[in-house]
């Protein structure tokens, strides 16, 4: 199928970087092996397409790479990591526009257990909006699923591509390093390649009281968070695309019922530190972006 296309694509250049600059990676067995094991799986569930050519097969493949979503994320890291670190750009950036850094502040103004559990709410609801969007067109709107699917993944593939060159590491990693108290200064030094030399995986904590939602969001966070994928944020860029496919779909009530998310995801983002601001504002542009471009696209469907 046509987003198969995309991941394969992204697998092999990306295969090829690692090969090439292999003594440079802090660790490049697992990224080989987790490519070829992906590889591997990819064209055992193709087979199995091919032996009986079914919507269940369709929807397992489908089913297997949004969730391998999750691998390929982290693994943006261990190529970003590899240049030197540009949030004080960023942070420097995020003053000149705001004159404060609203990743500092929010926070700090808005600190009621009730709030901080609103926004972490609309940050968690990142994978549940993909899994609706994509359930509402595999039922409701059949002819267009395969469309939608390679949308999705073709856009998370997209800010992935972006990740690996833009090494930005977001709030809660650089004013972990730097320290809080010289960012409220206004001092942000260049930490260079602090990350490929000197990071202890630590970062700071998901603001507010551990509430049901903050404690699955600093969860998330400690499994699988790295200093990396800070600009533009991928969780506004892929929720605005989402909410386009859901007006896309003609279904009110879908889009209606995910907007209020959509909000909440927005200044979740630099709410809980994970994003500067000018991240989410980019999101809202990559993600608008994205749509309009493949859903240009011609690709073909209905096929292995």
């Amino acid at each position: 199928m046509a987003f198969e296309w995309v991941i394969l694509a992204y697998l092999f250049v990306t295969l090829a970087v690692i090969l090439i600059f292999h003594d440079r990676f802090v660790n490049p067995s697992p990224m080989i092996w987790g490519r070829v094991g992906i590889l591997a799986f990819m064209a055992v569930l193709w087979a199995a397409y091919r032996v009986k050519p079914c919507l269940a097969n369709k929807v397992i493949r489908v089913t297997v790479h949004l969730a391998l979503l999750s691998w390929w994320y982290p693994d943006t890291f261990e190529f970003n990591r590899l240049l030197p670190c540009l949030d004080h750009v960023f942070a420097s950036l995020e003053q000149s526009v705001f004159g404060m850094q609203p990743a500092l502040l929010f926070s700090k103004t808005f600190d009621s257990p009730v709030f901080s559990e609103l926004m972490c709410l609309g940050y968690g609801s990142y994978f549940p909006m993909i899994a609706v969007v994509t359930i509402y067109y595999l039922i409701r709107k059949r002819v267009e699923f395969e469309r939608v699917v390679f949308v999705i993944i073709a856009a998370f593939f997209i800010h992935y591509v972006i990740f690996v060159l833009l090494p930005v590491s977001g709030p809660q990693f650089y004013y972990y390093v730097v320290g809080e108290d010289q960012i409220a200064q206004g001092v942000f030094p260049n930490i260079g390649d602090y990350y490929h030399t000197a990071w202890d995986g630590n970062a700071l904590p998901i603001p507010g009281e551990k509430g049901l939602f903050q404690t699955l969001v600093q969860t998330a966070h400690e499994a699988g968070e790295r200093p990396t994928a800070a600009f533009p944020s991928s969780h506004v860029g892929i929720t605005i695309l989402l909410l386009l496919l859901a007006w896309h779909s003609r279904s009110k009530w879908l889009f209606f019922c995910l907007l209020p998310l959509g909000i909440l995801m927005f200044f979740a983002t630099f709410y809980i530190k994970a994003h500067y601001a000018i991240d989410a504002i980019a999101g809202l542009a990559s993600g608008s972006l994205c749509y309009w471009l493949l859903m240009k696209m011609k690709i073909k469907t209905g096929q292995s």
